[in-house]
């Protein structure tokens, strides 16, 4: 496994403690730890949490600058394994399997907000569509995810501009736990679970217990192996998001997460209903996700023309504000307590671009491969489709129409004490 360099001092192991506690968690608020984020040293001096242990930590001195190196810390570690699995998945697809993968991209063209367009092309049973669509789209594009950096199918926040995807996206999901002030035995609910990869960085970090929904059987069951392998005691439940109430008891979880799921939901207001249903008084609340931004004029025709190409790409239906979102939220009884962009200067473009470098130069090695025939033919449409239109992503995102890294942290007010400040610091 290669290493990466990062400026930062050299953690003392004779710091190293037993994890947080809720108490000492509680008392750094979401700001504060938002504000760390942008500081090499508060990134990997996770001595609480012994990363060296769960991660393979290992210290080294390079030079007088007391740089580190750091090799990749992700829960989903042997990465050839993962990598050539998913190869061998996708080689054994049958016709149907990848005929409904291309078919579902067309949800994509429509708008939750359009009912009317979603009737003309799916009919009146379009939510039960949209589901089917998204099966056969998940139980491919998870497979296709994993041959590169994205196996947990999101290009996460630019958190630390020297570090890879894999670590930014450690970065942030760790920003997530120390937002949510997740201490050993919390429940915490993550919708949009996807393999469990996000869900098994959160336990071994946390010593939480989380709950995953999900709506694709395949990678459910990826998701449970690697619980078992891991030793942990996540749970996980295929459910569409789109088919409320959820099926949990009123105040079952201490927390709630979600990491670029919600683009898919259909009714975001009832569904914050039901997140604040579930979620204990006091309980804080983490979304991070798509967003149509201010600049984005719907009535200029390269914008339309823009999102028309990204929105298949990202896997996105709705087309949410930052303002509606905190409405939705708000209008549920949550108390917003910030919502920014969590990526460095509000731009994700150099990992978008990492990503999109990375998976066209695959695409130029699986075609050769499939015009040796060494390959089955699907593989050069699964590639082409899955490659086409990232630098029209990187065009939106540099010009500020859209982002998939927008962040709001909210909290359900917990009438026994009193309410919090609100700390809001909106890009609208």
């Amino acid at each position: 496994m290669s290493a990466i360099i990062i400026q930062a001092p050299i953690p003392d192991p004779a710091r190293a403690g037993p994890m947080m506690t809720a108490k000492d968690r509680s008392s750094t608020s979401s700001t504060q730890s938002s504000n760390t984020l942008f500081d090499a040293d508060a990134q990997l001096d996770h001595t609480a949490h012994k990363p060296w242990k769960h991660f393979g930590f290992r210290r080294q001195h390079l030079d007088q600058d007391s740089k580190i190196s750091v090799e990749e810390r992700s829960a989903s570690d042997k990465r050839s394994k993962t990598f050539w699995k998913s190869f061998r998945y996708l080689s054994n697809l049958t016709p149907k399997q990848v005929d409904d993968y291309m078919a579902s991209y067309a949800i994509y063209d429509l708008d939750w907000a359009d009912e009317p367009a979603m009737i003309a092309a799916l009919g009146t049973d379009y939510k039960q569509k949209v589901g089917d669509s998204l099966r056969a789209y998940y139980g491919v594009i998870n497979h296709l995810c994993a041959l590169g950096s994205v196996e947990k199918m999101y290009i996460p926040p630019l958190m630390n501009k020297r570090v890879s995807v894999l670590d930014n996206q450690l970065l942030y999901e760790e920003s997530v736990a120390r937002d949510l002030g997740l201490a050993p035995g919390d429940r915490v609910l993550d919708i949009g679970c996807g393999r469990g990869r996000v869900a098994a960085h959160m336990a071994k970090y946390t010593g939480a217990h989380i709950t995953g929904i999900n709506i694709d059987p395949n990678q459910l069951a990826q998701a449970r192996a690697w619980n078992v392998q891991q030793g942990l005691s996540n749970t996980f439940v295929e459910r569409d998001q789109n088919d409320l109430p959820l099926p949990f008891a009123d105040a079952s979880f201490d927390a709630f997460y979600q990491i670029q799921a919600f683009s898919l939901c259909q009714d975001l207001p009832a569904m914050f209903r039901e997140v604040y249903r579930v979620l204990k008084p006091g309980a804080r609340f983490s979304f991070l996700d798509w967003v149509r931004l201010p600049a984005y004029d719907e009535t200029n025709p390269e914008h339309a023309a823009l999102m028309r190409r990204v929105k298949p790409l990202i896997g996105a239906v709705g087309t949410p504000t930052p303002a509606g979102l905190e409405k939705a939220l708000t209008d549920a009884g949550f108390q917003v307590t910030r919502s920014d962009n969590a990526s460095i200067d509000g731009l994700q473009a150099p990992l978008i671009d990492k990503v999109d470098v990375y998976f066209r130069a695959l695409r130029q090695f699986v075609l050769a491969l499939v015009h040796l025939r060494v390959l089955p033919k699907h593989f050069k449409t699964l590639i082409n489709r899955l490659c086409l239109d990232g630098q029209a992503f990187v065009q939106m995102d540099r010009m500020r129409l859209i982002s998939t890294s927008y962040r709001i942290l909210a909290v359900k007010p917990d009438v026994s004490t009193a309410a919090a400040p609100v700390s809001n610091e909106t890009s609208r």
